[in-house]
């Protein structure tokens, strides 16, 4: 099977960039030939080629520019006809407002990836679930659901993401108390941390304001916020840090900003707090369960397929800083059961493989396109 992957980004930002990768490094040794399409040129353009996977880059322009978009299209579906592409794939929503178009005119089948929770009321994303598709692939049964309602008439298939363990296994990495020691971190005392881009949904705030109630049981505990700012929400981190000076918590709560060493800041911490609201799905839970730390996560979304309460992390309503700061108190006071948390939740990350999801990804395409060898 050749199939070819619509990509509109070509930086690494977020998690649909790195299952991206995962699924090219993954699935470059299976007997499908990809063949990428960038929408924009960057270092992701260099890294696959680098697998010796056939790159191009054809910006697109923006979706109000309609006849960049159907140039794009044209040329996409000329490349797909000349080098006998079997199938089509937008690797974000948006994207397939070219790839349906593409598929069309080449006469392959086309899909999509959802990897957000659709609502079907935003003008585009109706226009998406129009075009012309095969099937659409999604990350969580609750995307899946969602999804389903929207374009009864397709397939909807669910694919879960997965998680390169091999760069989050605690054997592989200092001690805790190793790791705070090379990045200036306290010393003594709980810390609780969280890793995320500076935006308002995914909680930060939330945190911040849970840890006065856990200073008064622990007053050696700190708390650090690993992220950089979003250009979406640049206001946000100021937001933040007037909230660390309102609640008196300047000398308590630690903001470094961007790192790419996240397996060593997560590995530093007590107790990993992932506080999104309504997190599509949540790969960074998994890291930190890989690295068997105690999680709280959302009670909604993503994180609810991935954690089942008290037995391999805890959930807790989004923006409810009372009780995550007592879900974060039951973990520091009942430290066999946090204990117990984190061997299951060692044990339930490695069902989330990059090989696993890979070769799962793969069956799908294969399920959804039938009769192509």
């Amino acid at each position: 099977m050749k199939v070819m992957i619509l990509m509109p980004l070509a930086e690494q930002r977020g998690g649909s960039e790195m299952t991206f990768w995962d699924l090219l490094q993954q699935g470059r040794n299976s007997d499908i030939e990809w063949l990428v399409i960038f929408g924009e040129d960057g270092s992701l353009v260099k890294q696959v080629r680098s697998l010796g996977i056939d790159a191009q880059v054809f910006p697109s322009g923006r979706v109000r520019q309609l006849h960049r978009l159907v140039a794009t299209a044209i040329k996409i579906a000329l490349i797909a006809k000349r080098q006998q592409v079997d199938v089509i794939i937008s690797w974000m929503w948006l994207s397939h407002l070219t790839g349906g178009l593409a598929g069309l005119l080449a006469g392959k089948p086309a899909l999509w990836y959802q990897q957000e929770t659709p609502d079907g009321k935003n003008f585009l994303k109706r226009l998406v679930n129009l075009m012309p598709a095969r099937g659409v692939v999604t990350i969580t049964k609750a995307i899946q659901a969602a999804q389903s309602k929207i374009t009864p008439q397709l397939p909807v298939s669910l694919v879960y993401p997965g998680v390169a363990l091999d760069r989050f296994d605690p054997a592989i990495l200092p001690t805790p108390a190793m790791a705070r020691q090379k990045l200036g971190l306290p010393l003594q005392g709980p810390l609780i941390g969280i890793v995320g881009r500076m935006q308002r949904w995914k909680g930060m705030h939330v945190l911040v304001q849970a840890m006065p109630k856990v200073l008064q049981k622990y007053p050696n505990a700190h708390c650090v916020v690993v992220g950089g700012k979003h250009d979406l929400e640049a206001d946000y981190e100021d937001f933040l840090k007037s909230e660390i000076v309102n609640l008196g918590l300047q000398e308590k709560v630690i903001l470094p900003g961007l790192q790419r060493n996240i397996p060593e800041w997560v590995q530093a911490m007590d107790v990993f707090v992932h506080a999104s609201d309504q997190e599509p799905f949540g790969i960074v839970i998994i890291e930190a369960m890989a690295l068997g730390k105690p999680v709280i996560a959302g009670n909604a979304g993503g994180p609810t397929e991935i954690i089942t309460d008290g037995v391999n992390g805890l959930l807790t309503p989004y923006g409810d800083s009372e009780a995550l700061a007592i879900a974060i108190l039951r973990y520091l006071d009942e430290q066999d059961f946090a204990q117990k948390v984190a061997v299951a939740a060692r044990q339930r990350a490695l069902d989330f493989s990059t090989q696993n999801y890979a070769q799962n990804f793969i069956n799908t395409l294969r399920s959804l396109i039938p009769g192509v060898s």
